[in-house]
């Protein structure tokens, strides 16, 4: 019983990465089921192989360990070298393959533009029919049942864009427009995350992917699309003049407000956002205050700069503000 037991304990920690937000081997979306596919194909052909090899392997050292005829071992050589390697392959190729071209295929309603900055991500929507971008920051919000195009780009250096449980990975060149398109299946919350190394806080570049339903995709999107709210609170209407005393809106736009800067993430729904500086804190009142009063602590490289010299006050009054723009 105790020999077994290492055993177990390993199967179980292999089994536990198998699920989770951020985990290829749970889709959430038929572009990822259909990966999740060709992996579990794969291990099993892989799988099928070791065995051969080593009940081959077996076989002759120890059953049978006698020369072989030169016809059995070019026989051996060929089919197993040769033949069976080839058709293996050749099956996996054309599966693949025949799965691309639904990967590439136009959204049915919406497109996403999303851009990779220095570390966050610039998320405009297009729904059909609007020439007017919907922006957002640091999430993807896609309603299942339909395919959604995302056409992909990057300011400066290359990123990689990915959410394992809706998709693969698509690289982000700056000046070069790429594309892919999604099919989300199920609704719920996944982690994305830029997977190509881009700089200082690469590892700390991650993006919220959010499935909902259609009604309540249309319900969020007209929301979106909306000005901010105004404060009606004491406390967040100290914190709207912390932010334009500052001059917040010279980098961030808040629609409805003079604040109109185009360098950082659109803030007019932040508080809405499931999370903050693009994956790293939770959407809440203390991480708010901590990413302002000092960014790069948290984030190397991050080119906001910190509001230290802020009062405890004035640092609760504009997380305030922010966390009621939803």
């Amino acid at each position: 019983m105790s020999a077994a037991r290492p055993g177990l304990l390993c199967a179980a920690l292999l089994l536990s990465a198998c699920s989770g937000e951020q985990s290829v081997l749970a889709p959430a979306g038929r572009d990822a089921e259909v990966l999740a596919t060709l992996f579990w194909w794969m291990l099993g052909g892989a799988v099928v192989l070791w065995l051969l090899m080593n009940g081959l392997f077996f076989y002759v050292t120890r059953i049978r360990p006698q020369a072989l005829s030169p016809r059995a071992a070019e026989a051996l050589i060929i089919g197993g070298g040769i033949v069976f390697p080839t058709v293996v392959l050749a099956a996996l190729l054309s599966f693949a393959l025949s799965e691309m071209p639904k990967q590439r295929e136009p959204g049915e309603n919406l497109t996403v533009r999303i851009t990779g900055e220095s570390w966050w991500w610039r998320v405009d929507y297009l729904p059909e029919g609007s020439d007017t971008p919907i922006a957002s920051a640091n999430e993807l919000r896609l309603p299942t049942g339909q395919r959604s195009e995302l056409k992909l780009n990057a300011s400066e250096v290359i990123h990689s864009f990915w959410i394992p449980a809706l998709g693969g990975k698509t690289d982000m060149i700056p000046g070069r427009e790429t594309r892919m398109s999604l099919e989300p299946t199920v609704p719920g919350d996944y982690r994305g995350q830029c997977a190509e190394f881009c700089g200082e806080s690469h590892a700390l570049m991650a993006l919220a992917g959010v499935v909902m339903t259609p009604d309540d995709f249309a319900a969020w999107l007209e929301k979106q699309a909306a000005p901010a709210a105004l404060p009606t609170s004491a406390e967040a209407l100290r914190g709207l003049a912390v932010f334009n005393a500052e001059g917040c809106g010279g980098c961030h736009a808040v629609r409805g407000t003079e604040a109109a800067g185009t360098v950082g993430p659109d803030l007019t729904h932040l508080g809405g956002r499931v999370t903050l500086a693009a994956g790293i804190l939770p959407m809440e009142r203390d991480a708010l205050i901590r990413w302002i009063r000092d960014p790069g602590a948290l984030k190397p490289g991050a080119r906001m700069p910190g509001y230290d010299h802020l009062s405890d006050a004035e640092l609760s009054a504009l997380a305030t503000y922010l966390e009621g723009l939803e």
